[in-house]
């Protein structure tokens, strides 16, 4: 164009995100199942730290919980059954430039996925792991999950479950290299979207035990708790988990707990009489295995193959 000036130039306007840029398609789980306050609280948390979409990353196993990367406008990847930790942390093996969210169930995580489970916790890879816990398989229509309480009658133990429950904050805390814990409620949106977003902005593997309703097969599981804010023990100190004091109020019973304290940790994560919820342990220091998995990663084809021929020149004879 005749007039222009060469140093022309176009200024562009920074990009603001809403809400609707991190909404999917229409959720169909169930209503009142407390996955929705779940993933209003992400969208929430994504709109406020104004995280791109195209560098937003949610990964799921299978289950109910794990549908939520189809109801989450970013990139996603629903997984196997099981297979969600690995997939993630290949993900963030190859770009750790990306914010990754992993959506997974108390049968997902706890049973099929046990294995890959510990082995996440001791990458300690940068992401936010979501443990949606309603004590049942609920997709597959109320079998026994890991988490089912003895005597809980399932289509698989009709005249009860036999074992104990298995408790994942406490599994989790005597992993190796464990680095953030917290559990929180579905039913305290405000809990839950401060405990997201303290994970968020942990460095390293974030393992939040989200105790979540299931209002077709565990109606009764959480109802108490729910209707009667006693039955919950929450726990407060300065590194925590920041609530308004007009919500903590409602809790009358409250822990004074220093989060750097693993063995308090264990000990509170263990109690059966409450539910406790907040920030169990957070340790900053531990190693996170994309610090080391992620070097060369901006290596040129012609030096990643000139790194090859000095390695393979070590062996010639």
């Amino acid at each position: 164009m005749f007039g222009l000036k060469k140093d022309w130039s176009l200024d562009v306007l920074p990009r603001y995100f809403s809400l609707e840029d991190y909404e999917g398609g229409v959720a169909r789980w169930c209503p009142g199942c407390g996955d929705h306050a779940v993933l209003s609280a992400v969208q929430r948390i994504c709109r406020d730290e104004q995280l791109a979409p195209e560098k937003t990353v949610c990964v799921s196993g299978i289950g109910c919980s794990s549908r939520f990367p189809h109801y989450m406008h970013t990139y996603g990847f629903h997984g196997l059954h099981g297979r969600a930790l690995p997939v993630a942390c290949g993900v963030k093996a190859r770009r750790p430039d990306l914010t990754i969210w992993v959506a997974t169930g108390d049968g997902d995580c706890c049973s099929i996925g046990a294995g890959h489970w510990i082995h996440a916790i001791r990458y300690n890879m940068n992401m936010v792991v979501m443990l949606f816990d309603n004590n049942v398989y609920g997709l597959t229509k109320k079998q026994t999950s890991p988490t089912t309480s003895a005597g809980t009658v399932t289509n698989t133990h009709p005249r009860g479950a036999w074992l104990p429950p298995l408790n994942p904050a406490t599994a989790t805390l005597g992993f190796t290299n464990v680095s953030f814990v917290a559990k929180t409620v579905d039913w305290n949106p405000v809990h839950l979207h401060a405990t997201l977003l303290k994970a968020y902005k942990h460095r390293g593997l974030s393992f939040v035990h989200i105790h979540q309703r299931c209002p077709q097969y565990t109606a009764d599981v959480y109802e108490e708790a729910q209707k009667d804010p006693s039955q919950v023990l929450l726990l407060t100190d300065d590194d925590g988990i920041t609530l308004d004091p007009s919500v903590a109020r409602m809790y009358p019973n409250k822990l004074e707990h220093d989060p750097a304290d693993l063995n308090e940790a264990l000990a509170i994560a263990g109690r059966k009489d409450k539910i406790p919820i907040g920030l169990l342990f957070q340790d900053e220091t531990r190693p996170c295995y994309e610090d080391y998995m992620t070097q060369g990663l901006g290596m040129t084809a012609e030096e990643k193959i000139r790194g090859m021929n000095a390695a393979l020149d070590r062996f010639a004879i």
